[in-house]
This record gives C-alpha cells, sequence and structure tokens, in this order.
C-alpha cells in the first residue's frame, strides 16, 4: 500500500458499523457506503463519505469491510448480492461481523479462488469502544495480509492477528463465553445480596478493587443495579455467539461446556420472557427463576 489512503467500502451500518465508519472517515480514509436502509448510509454522507446503492456497486474499492448481524448475512450479502464479483483480485475483504469459524473458512476459501484476500476480524467493545476507536479487533488470516492493511484498524482500535483464517471468530467466541458468563455471575451474586437484605448498589461498590473487579461488574453491574436495561448489547446477539461457541466446541469434539451452555440457556429464557434487554437483563431472568416466597 502506497501513503495515499485506499478507498474502503463499509457495508453494514448498524449499531456498531456506523460508529466503526465514523471513525474511518474522521482518520481521513476515503468512504463508500452500503446498508440495507439506505437512510442509515445517507446519515454519514454529509462527513464525506459516498454512498453506493447497492453492495455490488460498494464492493470495487480496494478493501471491502463487512460489519453484518450473521453468517447467511454475510453469505448472502457478499455471494448472493454480488460483492464478490465485483471485487478485483489483490482486493482485501475484512469481515468484521461475528459468525461460526466454519464460515469463516468457507468464505476465505471461496474468496481465494477469485484471487481475493480475507480476514476475519470481529470485534469487542460494544458502542461506547466503537465510538472512542478502543475496540478489541481479533484478526484470522494471513500475516502478510495482516501487515498489509493493519493500518485501516487503527481508527477503529487495537488488532491482534491470532491465526489463521476462523481464529478471529474463535478469539471472539472466546470472548462472548467469558463476557457472558461474567454476567450471568454478577447477576446471581447481586440477586442473591438483594435477597439477602443487602445493598446491591453497596455490595458492587465494595467488591469493587478486590478479586471479583472487572469491566462487566463495572458496566453491567452498574446497569443491574439501577434496573437500566435499555439496549447496548443485544441479547439476541450475545445468545447466536454462544450458540456459535457451542457449534464450534462441537465440531471440535469437546464433551462438556457447561458454563456456555448454562449461560446460552438463561439468554435463552430472557429472550422469550422479557424480550431483547440489554445483556445486563439476565439478572431479570434469574429473577424470574426465583420468585420471592
Amino acid at each position: 500500500m502506497t501513503d495515499t489512503k485506499p478507498t474502503v467500502a463499509f457495508l453494514g451500518l448498524g449499531l456498531m458499523g456506523a460508529r466503526q465508519a465514523r471513525r474511518l472517515i474522521e482518520a481521513g480514509w476515503p468512504l463508500v457506503l452500503w446498508n440495507r436502509s439506505r437512510e442509515k448510509a445517507e446519515a454519514l454522507a454529509p462527513l464525506g463519505a459516498r454512498v453506493a446503492g447497492s453492495a455490488a456497486a460498494a464492493a470495487e474499492a480496494e478493501i471491502v469491510i463487512t460489519m453484518l448481524e450473521n453468517g447467511p448475512i454475510v453469505e448472502d450479502v457478499v455471494f448472493a448480492q454480488g460483492v464478490a464479483g465485483a471485487m478485483r483480485p489483490g482486493a482485501v475483504l475484512i469481515d468484521m461481523s461475528s459468525i461460526k469459524p466454519a464460515e469463516a473458512q468457507d468464505h476465505a476459501a471461496r474468496l481465494a479462488e477469485k484471487g481475493i484476500a480475507y480476514l476475519d476480524a470481529p470485534v469487542s467493545g460494544g458502542t461506547v469502544g466503537a465510538e472512542e476507536g478502543t475496540l478489541a479487533i481479533m484478526v484470522g488470516g494471513d500475516e502478510t495480509v495482516f501487515d498489509r492493511i493493519a493500518r485501516v484498524f487503527a481508527p477503529m482500535g487495537r488488532a491482534t492477528r491470532v491465526g489463521p483464517h476462523g481464529a478471529g471468530q474463535l478469539a471472539k467466541l472466546a470472548n462472548q463465553i467469558i463476557v457472558g458468563v461474567t454476567i450471568g455471575a454478577v447477576a446471581e451474586a447481586l440477586m442473591l445480596a438483594a435477597r439477602g437484605g443487602a445493598d446491591p448498589a453497596k455490595v458492587r461498590e465494595a467488591l469493587r478493587g478486590g478479586f471479583a473487579e472487572s469491566r462487566v461488574l463495572d458496566l453491567h453491574g452498574a446497569r443491574m443495579v439501577e434496573r437500566d436495561f435499555t439496549t447496548k448489547g443485544r441479547s439476541v446477539t450475545h445468545l447466536k455467539d454462544l450458540d456459535n461457541a457451542l457449534d464450534a466446541a462441537e465440531r471440535l469434539g469437546l464433551a462438556a461446556t457447561p458454563f456456555t451452555a448454562a449461560t446460552a440457556d438463561l439468554f435463552r429464557g430472557l429472550l422469550a420472557n422479557a424480550g431483547d434487554l440489554d445483556h445486563s437483563g439476565l439478572l431479570v431472568e434469574l429473577e424470574r427463576r426465583n420468585p420471592a416466597n
């Protein structure tokens, strides 16, 4: 790559993607945008981005970033809607969506047949991290490709190559297991404290600085104490990731993943009984399963 920044196509401008695209625009990257709901792309046009009429029309850029909801949607946009066909040999597709590792490996192989490089690069950090450019970006793929385009990640956060194709998705699943199980543990602990007569806000304050301190206790614990379950991290998305982790575990021959399975069950109950609350809403599901006498 030369010192001149190449054009980047950004496909998918939801809660995360819109904020990531804004960071790239503000860092001086020429962007062409596409989103299924065109108005979300149009909202960023005043910042200097160009809006494409279709995903395929956007994909003539040297670097294409997808930030979509799940694997089947990535499959549809990249292959059925013509993105892969529109990309030039030597271009790079960076999929920052959270999908199954097996899907990432399949996409990489199919794109390689067309001379297109591929990196799976899911993220962690939520909308706050996307807004501030502090996302943890977990990258799978060829090291030379990663080194060649690494600077495109910089405005969005800290990128680390963790292995070959699919490894980025495995790292994201590891992240989601840790975050989900920890949210459940914090919710269960605060429920126990409250049921026994302790002030959950004071309990959270007392625990901070000890071995129980974590970003989850800080952020999600505060949401539980304030009972603010406005969606910042979607429960339906977290369940999707945990189900993908269970699928990956089965493919890898792991016979027992009890923490992942139990947390997925809690999210399933939350979605069935309270809807798509913030994932700190696991407290609501635990309370439902433990009615007051």
